[in-house]
C-alpha cells in the first residue's frame, strides 16, 4: 500500500488514475497559468517563526466559521465536475467532510445533484451558486437547496464569463467524456474509473439537466457558461439573489480591498478572498499577498476567508496568521478523491490537520485564535512589491 505523507502523494495517484481531461480540469489554470503557479509559490516565500521551550500540551486545530465550531476552519471548497473524477464523487467527499467535522460546499456544476448529496449525508452542507441570467432557475435550484437543508449560500462573483483553459480545449472536455479515439485510449489505461463509472447512473451535470430547458449542450462546461452565466452583473444583481436566498451567505471571488468593502456592504456573513485558484485572470496576484490589504479594509464587517494555493497544513497556518478566519480547500481534496476516492478525502484532510498541528506546536501556540504575524518572517516588501 502506498504510504500518504502529502498532499502530494495524493496528486500523484489522482493523475495515475483518473482520465486526463478530469486530471487537467483539476490541475490548471487559464491561459499562461501565471496566478495558478503563484498561488503556491508565494506561500513559500512566507516562513514560519520557530519558538521552543514552549508548553505544547493541549493543543487543538479547532476553530470556527459562520458562529459554528468544526474541526478546522476549513471548508471543502465547490468544484465542479467532481463526480468525474470519481464515480459519486460529490456524495464521497461530501461524506468524508461530514465524518471529519469541516462544511462540503456542493457546487451548480456538479455531477451529483443537491438531492443526491443529501440524501447520503446527515450534515447540512453549502450550496455554491453563479450568477445566472435566469431568475426562474436561480429561483428554483434555490428552493431545491432549502429543501435539501443547505444552511449557507455561496454565491461565485468571479466567473461572468469563463477564463480560457488551454487544456480543457485541446482535450475536449465534457461530462460525461465522449468517446473520441484518445480519450477511449485514455480510458483503456484508467480500467477501474471506467468500472466505477459504469455502475452509477451520476454521469451528467445533476443540478442542470432535467432542470434546464434551454441549455444547448449541458454536457459542456464552456457552453452552458457563455450561454447562461450574468455577464451584468452588478452589486445590486448580487444583492437580489442575496435576498432570494433568505439565509446565510458567502460572496466567494474578491481579490482587492475595493471590492471588499463593497462585498462586507451587501451584509454577507463571510467573503472569500480568491482567484478562482488561477483559473480566471490569469496575471492577477495571488490570493495570499492580497489577503491582508483586505483583511484591513473589511476589519470585523464580516468573516474574511482564503481559497487558492492551500496545498498543506502550514499553508492553513500562514493565512490565518495573516487575519484570515477560514480557509477552504479545492484541489487538495481532489486530488484525495481522485486517488483513492471518499478514504483520499479523509486522508487529505487528516494530512492538512496533522500539519498544521505539529507546526502550531513548533511556533509555539495550542489555539487557532492565538496565531498571528508573530508566527510569521515574510520577505521585506512582499505585500508591497506591486501598486
Amino acid at each position: 500500500m502506498t504510504v500518504i505523507t502529502c498532499i502530494d502523494d495524493l496528486k500523484r495517484l489522482h493523475k495515475r488514475r483518473t482520465p486526463k481531461m478530469f486530471y487537467d480540469y483539476a490541475e490548471s489554470g487559464s491561459y499562461t497559468e501565471q496566478t495558478f503557479r503563484e498561488n503556491t509559490t508565494d506561500f513559500a516565500q512566507i516562513r514560519l517563526n520557530q519558538k521552543v521551550a514552549v508548553d505544547m500540551t493541549g493543543r487543538s486545530t479547532q476553530g470556527s466559521l459562520l458562529g459554528k465550531s468544526h474541526a478546522m476552519p476549513l471548508a471543502l471548497a465547490p468544484v465542479g465536475l467532481t463526480g468525474m473524477q470519481r464515480a459519486d464523487g460529490e456524495i464521497k467527499a461530501a461524506k468524508a467532510a461530514e465524518k471529519f467535522g469541516v462544511p462540503f460546499t456542493l457546487s451548480t456544476m456538479s455531477i451529483c445533484s443537491i438531492e443526491d448529496v443529501a440524501e447520503n449525508t446527515n450534515a447540512p452542507f453549502w450550496f455554491q451558486i453563479y450568477t445566472l441570467t435566469d431568475d426562474d432557475y436561480n429561483r428554483k435550484v434555490l428552493e431545491r437547496a432549502r429543501a435539501a437543508g443547505c444552511s449557507a449560500l455561496v454565491i461565485t462573483v468571479d466567473l461572468q464569463l469563463l477564463g480560457q483553459r488551454h487544456k480543457d480545449l485541446k482535450n475536449g472536455l465534457t461530462a460525461p467524456p465522449k468517446l473520441t479515439l484518445p480519450v477511449m485510449l485514455d480510458l483503456a489505461t484508467k480500467w477501474r474509473w471506467g468500472l466505477e463509472m459504469l455502475g452509477t447512473k451520476r454521469r451528467f451535470f445533476g443540478n442542470i439537466v432535467g432542470h434546464v430547458e434551454s441549455a444547448a449542450d449541458p454536457s459542456s462546461l464552456a457552453s452552458w457558461t457563455a450561454e447562461k452565466f450574468d455577464q451584468a452583473l452588478n452589486w445590486d444583481r448580487i444583492k437580489r439573489l442575496m435576498d432570494m436566498w433568505g439565509g446565510k451567505v458567502i460572496l466567494k471571488g474578491i481579490l482587492s480591498p475595493e471590492d471588499a468593502e463593497l462585498a462586507a456592504a451587501t451584509g454577507a456573513d463571510a467573503i472569500i478572498v480568491s482567484n478562482h485558484g488561477g483559473r480566471q485572470l490569469d496575471g492577477a496576484l495571488s490570493s495570499i499577498r492580497v489577503l491582508p490589504s483586505i483583511v484591513s479594509a473589511v476589519g470585523d464587517k464580516t468573516e474574511v476567508w482564503l481559497d487558492s494555493g492551500i496545498r498543506s497544513g502550514q499553508d492553513v497556518l500562514k493565512a490565518l496568521a495573516l487575519g484570515a478566519k477560514g480557509v477552504m480547500i479545492g484541489r487538495a481534496y481532489i486530488h484525495g478523491l481522485g486517488a483513492m476516492g471518499e478514504p483520499g478525502v479523509t486522508r487529505a484532510l487528516e494530512v492538512i490537520q496533522k500539519e498544521l498541528d505539529i507546526s502550531m506546536a513548533l511556533t509555539g501556540e495550542k489555539r487557532i485564535e492565538d496565531l498571528g504575524r508573530h508566527n510569521l518572517l515574510i520577505p521585506n516588501g512582499f505585500f508591497d512589491t506591486y501598486n
